[in-house]
Order: structure tokens, then C-alpha cells, then sequence
């Protein structure tokens, strides 16, 4: 199964991927880590565009076709990465859980993005600015929302557990 949680920064994806990741055992991959990582090599001079995505995608497929659950954690802003998502799922044989995680009160929101401190050595974390004016399609096709304004943290990883084990239940594996 890959399970791909999407949102703007800063309204708690990471959090709920580590979380979900430690409870059920699965390979946790970052998109901001990898892209870091592709920054800091002496090979990349220019825009990073979408290298990072693709790696991402590489890594989870190949993770997928040894039988493990693969939380991706990335923004996902646009139809095109959603759609590259359900692709890498298909190549593998697996299904795909697309979460979207929001914040529906942009003044907490705001206070989170503005107050976090990064974990990724060399990382720039985004400002409010750069949040608000970020590329954000709306979402086109039936997903899982996640509201952290409203839901606890324990209450978005067991609603995702929930819905793994429902897509798990409907294709008679287990999970």
C-alpha cells in the first residue's frame, strides 16, 4: 500500500507520517529530505524542479514491490504529482490512500509555519508569505481530508489506520 499525505506546509504532514510511520512499521519517505540531499550534492548547481519528486517516486516504487508500506510525505500540489503517485502504485501492483491534510484555522496555521524550527541540516523552511502564495490546486477526484485544526494528531493517524484497513479488507489482504 502507499499511502500519500499531501498539504501546504506547515499544517502538519510530517508530524502524522513519523507518527503513522512508528505505529505501523512502514518506510517513512520525505520529499524535503531528499530534495536537501539533491541540493547539498556537487552535482546540482541549478532550480531543483521536480528531481526530488521523482526520486521520491523511484524509492517508494521500489519499496513497494518488496511488500512495504511506503508513506510518502510531500505537498502533492498539483494534479500532475497526484497522478505520478497513483502511477508509481500502479507500476508496483499496489494501492494508493491519498491523504490531504488541512488547516482550516489560517491563523494557527500561520502561528505553526511561522514558529517551527527545521530538522533538516541546511533546510530553508517556507515563510507565511511563501505558504500563502504557493501553488495549490483544488483536488479533483475522492480523497481522505484531514483537518489538524479540528482532529488531533492520534485522531488523523487512527483515521488513516481506519482507512487502511478498509482498502485493506476491500482487496482481501491484509494491512
Amino acid at each position: 500500500m502507499l499511502i500519500v499525505l499531501s498539504g501546504l506546509p506547515g499544517v502538519g504532514k510530517t508530524t502524522i507520517a513519523r507518527e503513522l510511520a512508528r505505529r505501523i512499521g512502514a518506510v517513512y519517505l520525505r520529499v524535503d529530505s531528499i530534495e536537501q540531499a539533491i541540493r547539498d550534492s556537487a552535482i546540482m548547481s541549478g532550480p531543483i524542479n521536480d528531481a526530488g519528486y521523482r526520486a521520491e517516486y523511484a524509492v517508494a516504487e521500489d519499496n513497494l514491490r518488496l511488500g512495504r508500506i511506503v508513506i510518502a510525505d510531500s505537498v502533492n500540489p498539483i494534479q500532475l504529482t497526484r497522478d505520478a503517485w497513483l502511477n508509481a502504485a500502479t507500476r508496483a501492483n499496489v494501492r494508493a490512500l491519498e491523504v490531504e491534510i488541512r488547516s482550516s484555522d489560517l491563523a494557527e496555521h500561520r502561528r505553526h509555519v511561522e514558529e517551527r524550527t527545521g530538522d533538516i541540516a541546511g533546510h530553508r523552511l517556507p515563510t507565511w508569505n511563501d505558504v500563502t502564495a504557493r501553488e495549490y490546486a483544488p483536488w479533483d477526484r475522492e480523497h481522505l481530508v484531514l483537518d489538524t485544526s479540528i482532529v488531533a494528531l492520534d485522531d488523523c493517524v487512527a483515521a488513516i489506520q481506519h482507512a487502511l484497513h478498509q482498502a485493506s479488507s476491500r482487496s482481501g489482504t491484509a494491512g
